[in-house]
C-alpha cells in the first residue's frame, strides 16, 4: 500500500478473489505496537491488559461494548506534539476527533490548545477550564449563537469560512465591543491522497475560500476593512489520514504566495499560518505514520523555505492534530455473540456493538485490526468479518481479518485505534445506547463518558 493512500478497500458486500487477502500473521496472539496503545500487553493468563488492568475485569465491571482509553499514552502523545513544535508554534488538538472534559483537562495540563467546531464542543472546552484564548473555532456554517458564544468567551481565533461569516462575525464583535482575531480559511487546490469525503483542500467542496478563484484575496480585503476584526493569518487544511508531505509542500507554497500578495496589496505581513492537521495513524500494521518530531521538522522547513523565497518573515505556525493524538490511544472492547461460518467465503463474527459505535468502516471503507482479547489461542487462523448487531448488511466493524478458529460466543475481542471519530460519530441507530469511554491509568479505570441507557433515550422522546 502506498504511504499516501487512504486505507480503503472493496465495497463491504463484495466477494473477493482467492489470493486477495494477505497471509495471516505468524502469531495471532501478538499485539503489534504500531496499532495498539502503549501500555497494552498480555498478562500471564493470556488476556489483554491496558494500564495494568485485565480487559476481562473491565468488561465485568463496565460492560461491553466500551471504548477503553490509555490515559498515559494520550498524555505522552500530546507531550510529543507539544515538544516537537516548541514554544515558537501552537498545537491545537482537533476536538472533533474525540472531546470530553477529562480530555480537555489533560490537554490543558500538557500545554496544548483546543480546536472546536460547534457550540457543544466550545462549551465542553470551557467547562473543563480551557482558557478562551487557547481555543479556536472552526466550521463552514457557524450560527449566530455559536459566534456570539465564541466572542463572549474570548476565543483566540475564529477561522472564517465565507463572506457572510465575515459580516456576521464583524457585527457580533462590534456589538460586544471586541476586536476579534480571525484566520481566513483558504482552499489551496491540493487534493490529499485520501478518501473523497475526507479530502478538504480541492476546489469542489464546502470548506474554505479558493485562492485560484480570487475568493481568498477578497475575504482578506473584507476582514481588513472591518474594524471589529483583527486578521491574524491564513488557515489551510488539505485532508485527513495523510502519510506523506507532498500535499503540505504544495499547500505551504500557495499559502505563502497569498501572504506575499497580501503584503504587496495591503502593506501587511500576516503573523500566523495554520497548516491544519490530517496526519495519519496506523490502523493496520501496513500503515506507516510519521512521528511528531519528523512532522514538525518537515513543516518548519517547508514554511521557512517558501518565506525566504518570497522575502517574508517566517510566521508563527499552528497545527491541529486530533486523530494523531487520540486515535492510537484507545480500543473498543466487544463481546462475541455469534460465529457464523460461510463455506468457501469467510466466518462472520457478530459482536454486541457495530456501526452505532464505529461508522467509519461503512462510511469510508476504513480498515481496522482485531485481536482475541480475553485469552490466547493456538488454533489455526480463520478469515473473519467482524460485524455488528444492527439491521444493515453494511454494519461492518472489521472487513477482513484473521482470528483463531476456536473463537466462541462469550469471548472478548478488541479493535485498536478507535480513539478518533468513533465515539464522536456514534449514533443511536436501532435505539442502541452509546458505549462509555473508560480512562485507564496506573492500574485504575474510571468512566469519563458514561454509558447511555434506554432511559436516556426515553427522556428525549416526549411523546
Amino acid at each position: 500500500m502506498s504511504r499516501s493512500a487512504h486505507p480503503a478497500g472493496p465495497r463491504h458486500g463484495d466477494v473477493l478473489p482467492e489470493g486477495h487477502y494477505q497471509a495471516p500473521p505468524a502469531d495471532l496472539n501478538a499485539l503489534d505496537p504500531k496499532v495498539w496503545a502503549r501500555t497494552v500487553a498480555r498478562n500471564a493468563e493470556g488476556a489483554v491488559t491496558v494500564g495494568g488492568l485485565d480487559v476481562r475485569t473491565l468488561a465485568a465491571e463496565f460492560g461491553t461494548p466500551a471504548y477503553v482509553l490509555d490515559e498515559a499514552d494520550f498524555r505522552a502523545r500530546a507531550r510529543a506534539w507539544r515538544g516537537a513544535f516548541g514554544e515558537g508554534a501552537d498545537v491545537y488538538y482537533a476536538g472533533k476527533a474525540f472531546l470530553s472534559k477529562a480530555v480537555v483537562r489533560w490537554l490543558r495540563e500538557e500545554g496544548l490548545n483546543v480546536d472546536v467546531c460547534s457550540a457543544g464542543e466550545l462549551r465542553v472546552a470551557l467547562a473543563a477550564g480551557m482558557p478562551g484564548e487557547r481555543i479556536a473555532l472552526h466550521g463552514n456554517n457557524k450560527s449566530v449563537r455559536e459566534l456570539e458564544l465564541a466572542v463572549k468567551a474570548g476565543v483566540g481565533h475564529v477561522v472564517v469560512d465565507s463572506f457572510e461569516e465575515v459580516d456576521r462575525l464583524a457585527e457580533i464583535a462590534g456589538a460586544q465591543g471586541v476586536r476579534q482575531p480571525v484566520l481566513v480559511r483558504i482552499t489551496v487546490g491540493v487534493e490529499a491522497h485520501t478518501h473523497e469525503f475526507i479530502a478538504t483542500a480541492h476546489e469542489d467542496q464546502k470548506f474554505g475560500l479558493s485562492i485560484s478563484g480570487g475568493l481568498a484575496a477578497e475575504a482578506v480585503r473584507r476582514v481588513l476593512a472591518r474594524p471589529s476584526l483583527e486578521l491574524r493569518g491564513l488557515h489551510s487544511h488539505i485532508g485527513s489520514q495523510i502519510f506523506d508531505f507532498a500535499g503540505f509542500e504544495v499547500a505551504a507554497r500557495r499559502v505563502v504566495g497569498l501572504l506575499a500578495e497580501v503584503r504587496d496589496e495591503h502593506g501587511v505581513e500576516l503573523p500566523e499560518v495554520d497548516l491544519g492537521g490530517g496526519l495519519g495513524i496506523a490502523y493496520t500494521p501496513e500503515d506507516d505514520p510519521r512521528e511528531p518530531a519528523e512532522i514538525a521538522a518537515a513543516l518548519d522547513a517547508i514554511v521557512r523555505r517558501e518565506c525566504a523565497a518570497a522575502g517574508l518573515a517566517v510566521p508563527r505556525i499552528s497545527v491541529e492534530p486530533g486523530r494523531a493524538i487520540v486515535g492510537p490511544t484507545a480500543f473498543t472492547l466487544y463481546e462475541v455473540g455469534t460465529v457464523k461460518p460461510l463455506e468457501g467465503l469467510r466466518t462472520y463474527v457478530s459482536v454486541d456493538g457495530g456501526m452505532s459505535d464505529n461508522i467509519r468502516t461503512a462510511l469510508y471503507d476504513a480498515e481496522y485490526s482485531v485481536a482475541l482479547a480475553s485469552r490466547t489461542s493456538e488454533a489455526a487462523p480463520m478469515l473473519v468479518r467482524v460485524v455488528g448487531k444492527h439491521c444493515e448488511s453494511g454494519d461492518i466493524v472489521v472487513k477482513d481479518a484473521f482470528l483463531p478458529a476456536d473463537l466462541a460466543p462469550g469471548d472478548l475481542i478488541a479493535v485498536p485505534a478507535t480513539g478518533a471519530y468513533c465515539r464522536s460519530m456514534a449514533s443511536n441507530y436501532n435505539h442502541a445506547p452509546r458505549p462509555p469511554v473508560l480512562a485507564v491509568a496506573d492500574g485504575a479505570a474510571r468512566v469519563i463518558v458514561r454509558r447511555e441507557t434506554e432511559e436516556d433515550l426515553l427522556r428525549l422522546d416526549i411523546g
